[in-house]
């Protein structure tokens, strides 16, 4: 049985946080008679989570001491894991304009969230805030661990790391999108079914829980191991869990007679480089040089699908309202009884309780896991969690034509950390220089001016 801990949530008044990290927290019976801090600066939706999660606390007989607060600083002292889930926001009007912007100056990024001039200022928004809550990690509660779920991931990772000193995790989905890609190719000799309508990897509201039924039938079957940066991960095995055959060789057989039109810049990535990248094709496409050439508007080509920001925005006001009804005690919880903390409980329970568990993937600074990647950089591979931490597990080097593709991101991450931390121009104008989208000074420079001026509220370093 686990001891007691304290875990301080820092936006917990999200609704896919209330939904699905708050619910496995407070079911977990290792878990039970710890203290749970709740913290966002929005109080209409603390108040909705917080409600919500005394009504769990109650329901499921969970024990926990559960307080709310709208700032971090109050909610620190003593914690053990903090977990934080920040986005400056509007999160969909700001990535909507990132988008836009770079048109007017004729650079069309493909996507925009995480790499690409739109993961510069994406980033940049987000580090004054990141860092400011490690700071006081470091006076209230030096030796807790940080699990970071903001985005840019290996941005966000990377400045905690070297700007601070304190431990971070960054944990994120994404892998399961390659067990989602391995289960349809192999189905038929998996033994898969696989629901009709799946037509690409793309963040959508239909598409996502079909893609759910077949991660959960392909996890117990095979193993993946893939390694890279985060949402720039590499798959560099295949095993089929029953036998331990390797299947990399049957994947490849299978995918090349599959549906041509099924995320077609992954397709031609895994022949021209060898293995096979994880993400899918929104992600694939933010780090590659390859996708947003405005004469042959190869995401065109690629069928490269944007976020719908207009209908996320309004699903994320529905799920608060649903939220709040539970919370009000007008729905049931039942369906919270099955989610999932996207790792953080995993963390949090083995830490705490000195257990033993392997998970898939997981961001930590590279002490040689892998080798031919940069000493320090945030890097993605599999980690083995204890009660002495979170471990890497050494993958060993990529090919080094993919390790070049990683290398220049991890070196753009750093450069963009950098320049948001000292209000550095000349390193902002660099880090989009060295950006593999951005082709031409003059542009970067207009691109840069524009997101410095249109930002000028949340980015006030620039500006001093």
């Amino acid at each position: 049985m686990t001891l007691p801990t304290k875990i301080t949530v820092i936006g917990a008044g999200s609704a896919s946080f209330g939904e699905n990290t708050l619910s496995a927290i407070l079911r977990s019976r290792k878990l039970r008679g710890s203290t749970l801090a709740l913290v966002d600066r929005n109080a209409n939706s603390l108040d909705i989570v917080y409600r919500l999660a005394n009504r769990l606390n109650v329901e499921w007989d969970a024990g926990f001491t559960i307080s709310a607060h709208t700032h971090h600083q109050d909610a620190l002292e003593g914690a053990r894991f903090v977990v934080s889930a920040i986005e400056v926001g509007p999160r969909e009007e700001l990535w909507r304009k990132d988008f836009e912007l770079t048109q007017k100056h004729g650079l069309h990024q493909p996507y925009g969230e995480n790499g690409g001039p739109g993961g510069f200022a994406h980033a940049a928004r987000n580090v004054q805030p990141a860092l400011e809550i490690a700071h006081s990690m470091e006076q209230a509660c030096p030796d807790a661990w940080l699990i970071n779920f903001t985005n840019p991931m290996v941005r966000i990772c990377n400045l905690i790391n070297r700007h601070s000193k304190i431990k971070a995790v960054g944990l994120c989905h994404q892998i399961f999108i390659g067990y989602c890609f391995v289960g349809m190719i192999l189905a038929e000799d998996l033994g898969i079914e696989v629901p009709p309508g799946i037509t690409g990897m793309q963040a959508d509201i239909i598409g996502h829980p079909l893609r759910q039924q077949v991660i959960h039938q392909t996890l117990p079957l095979v193993d993946i191991r893939a390694a890279g940066t985060n949402h720039f991960s590499w798959i560099l095995s295949i095993r089929d869990k029953r036998t331990g055959d390797d299947l990399y060789p049957l994947f490849r057989q299978r995918f090349a007679s599959f549906d041509p039109k099924f995320e077609p810049l992954t397709r031609d990535v895994f022949n021209a480089f060898g293995l096979f990248p994880v993400p899918g094709d929104t992600h694939l496409c933010e780090y590659l040089p390859w996708v947003s050439n405005p004469l042959t508007k190869p995401w065109e080509k690629y069928d490269i699908k944007l976020y719908d920001w207009d209908l996320f925005a309004n699903l994320r006001g529905f799920s608060l309202d649903h939220l709040n009804e539970m919370a009000n005690g007008n729905l049931t919880v039942e369906s919270l009884l099955d989610t999932d903390s996207e790792g953080a409980l995993e963390m949090i329970e083995n830490v705490a309780g000195s257990g033993n568990h392997y998970h898939l993937a997981a961001n930590l600074p590279n002490i040689g896991q892998i080798p031919n990647l940069p000493i320090g950089t945030a890097v993605e591979t599999p980690v083995f969690v204890d009660g002495a931490g979170i471990h890497p597990v050494h993958v060993g080097a990529l090919p080094e034509s993919i390790a070049e593709l990683c290398r220049r991101e991890l070196m753009v991450a750093q450069l963009c950390v950098d320049s948001a931390v000292e209000g550095s121009r000349e390193k902002a104008l660099q880090c989009l220089l060295l950006d593999p989208m951005v082709t031409d000074i003059a542009t970067a420079k207009s691109i840069l001016d524009d997101y410095l001026t249109t930002f000028k509220e949340y980015l006030p370093q620039y500006w001093k």
